[in-house]
Formats: C-alpha cells, sequence, structure tokens
C-alpha cells in the first residue's frame, strides 16, 4: 500500500475496516494516545498511574506501549474519567 492518507482522515478506513468499525477504531485511537500523552507528561510512574487509573501496573504498560486491541473504548473512556480528563464526542450526519 503505497497510499499517504492525511491526518484529517481515518487510518482506518484506508486499511480496509468498514466504516462502522473505522469509525469506532479511530476514536479508540485518539482517546488511546491521550491517555498515553497524560501518563508520560504527568511525571508518574507506571505503577503510580496505575493506582490513579485504579488498573494494574501491565495494563497502564499495555496503554503506553500501544496495545489497542486490549483496550474497548468504555475502558478507555472510564480510564480518562479517573483521572480528570473531559472527552468530548462531535457527531456529524453522515452525507
Amino acid at each position: 500500500m503505497n497510499d499517504i492518507v492525511r491526518a484529517d482522515e481515518n487510518l482506518f478506513l484506508a486499511l480496509g475496516f468498514p466504516p462502522h468499525e473505522a469509525e469506532i477504531l479511530q476514536l479508540r485511537a485518539k482517546v488511546m494516545a491521550g491517555l498515553t500523552l497524560w501518563v508520560r507528561d504527568s511525571g508518574l510512574t507506571q505503577a503510580e498511574a496505575a493506582e490513579r487509573f485504579g488498573v494494574t501496573q501491565a495494563r497502564v504498560s499495555d496503554l503506553v506501549r500501544g496495545k489497542w486491541k486490549k483496550f474497548s473504548l468504555d475502558m478507555l473512556l472510564t480510564l480518562a474519567a479517573k483521572v480528570g480528563m473531559h472527552v468530548r464526542i462531535e457527531l456529524d450526519v453522515a452525507a
């Protein structure tokens, strides 16, 4: 595949996922990236971040290593809420 995907496009669509799956995957990726940045920028160890999230250090390791298949959107939103992050979802009517 030699196509270039622009930053404002859904990479998962370009990879061939059906549109409904691609939307969920993109949301998961965005929340996961935000949580990973939060862990990095917080200055906390993975163990300390795990305590704040209410999960094990191994789960935080999975998060920061990008193991997206191990996290549902619901779980990622829960982790974000536990550390005071606010997630906004914008809905557009499909053309």
